[in-house]
């Protein structure tokens, strides 16, 4: 595909998803925590995905990187009281605040645009470290806040519900979108030989999430992912 078309597509996906939680968390549908960790989730595999649609070309990956630097601006611009978006605000923060935007989810779009520029389609560590921080780290607070279970005793606030779905979720969603860049033969390596490398990634990222730091998973648990997926690919 033409990679101007393909920018084009991956970004009008991308804001359509953004677009479509807003859109049920303004109208009371979803509350906005789980609108926020819904964006967290369908926003990463979404966009890995749409790489599939770009040409093997030098610039495609700085036009595929353009995209969430372009969210990022807006969610900068948002959270810094310059552009009045009020939907976005009430999806993506847990009070309304819209400073929160400028945590977690500025670095959920920051370690995109880097992670996209630095590995792109070209190794599996990139996408493995964003799948880990989508599926495992958005994931554990759904499911830590629904299903009861003992606290972890280093971190107060975590539990091991939450972070038993960090390592399930992680695991998961790194393999499938493996496992379909396997299959069109990006990676020509067999699925099976990923499983082990997914496996050591996830656990070491799981570790990481559990520490008692706040509003900064999106940035620990990244960059844990890239470390060991660079002595383990």
């Amino acid at each position: 595909m033409n990679e101007i078309l393909a920018t084009i597509i991956t970004f009008a996906v991308a804001l359509g998803f953004l677009r479509l939680m807003d859109f049920f968390a303004q109208r009371g549908w979803i509350d906005s925590r789980l609108s926020r960790k819904l964006i967290h989730i369908g926003t990463g595999p979404i966009f890995v995905l749409c790489w599939l649609l770009f040409p093997n070309t030098p610039e495609a990956r700085w036009l595929a990187a353009l995209v969430p630097f372009m969210i990022v601006v807006q969610f900068a611009l948002v959270g810094l009281g310059i552009m009045k978006d009020d939907a976005a605000v009430q999806a993506m923060s847990r009070n309304g605040d819209r400073r929160e935007i400028l945590r977690g989810p500025l670095y959920y779009g920051i370690a995109f645009v880097i992670l996209t520029l630095v590995f792109w389609k070209n190794s599996p560590i990139g996408m493995t470290a964003l799948m880990l921080m989508c599926g495992g780290d958005g994931l554990a607070d759904i499911v830590g806040r629904r299903i009861a279970s003992p606290k972890l005793a280093w971190s107060a606030e975590k539990s091991i519900a939450g972070s038993a779905s960090v390592f399930i979720g992680g695991w998961l969603m790194t393999a499938l979108i493996l496992f379909v860049y396997v299959s069109v033969g990006v990676f020509t390596k067999s699925f099976a030989s990923y499983l082990l490398p997914i496996t050591i990634v996830t656990l070491i990222g799981t570790v990481v999430e559990s520490l008692p730091h706040k509003d900064v998973d999106n940035i620990t648990v990244t960059l844990a992912a890239v470390i060991v997926g660079l002595f383990v690919f």
